[in-house]
């Protein structure tokens, strides 16, 4: 079975190798079809303490590493990225 990997922002890093992450989903509201946002925080293993608070993540599933971590951040994302800077980071 694949691990999921959600997408989602640094709301605390106060504990050590630890951060939350807040992460937003758009779901459609059953009778009245109004788009609705909801999210949901996720505690999420950080190793070397280096990611901070605001930074966009990339988290990934994994087996249970504390009562409330079951995730760990596998990379930053660059949310100022134009399309140009991606294709260059592709072709490297």
């Amino acid at each position: 079975m694949p691990k999921r990997v959600l997408t989602g922002q640094i709301v605390s890093d106060k504990a050590d190798k630890t951060v939350v992450v807040l992460v937003e989903r758009k779901v459609k509201h059953p009778l009245y079809g109004k788009i609705i946002r909801r999210s949901k925080k996720y505690h999420a293993h950080d190793e070397g303490n280096e990611y901070k608070a605001g930074e966009t993540v990339r988290i990934e599933e994994t087996a249970p590493i504390s009562k409330l971590k079951t995730w760990k951040v596998i990379a930053r994302v660059n949310t100022h990225a134009t399309p140009e800077q991606v294709a260059a980071e592709a072709a490297a």
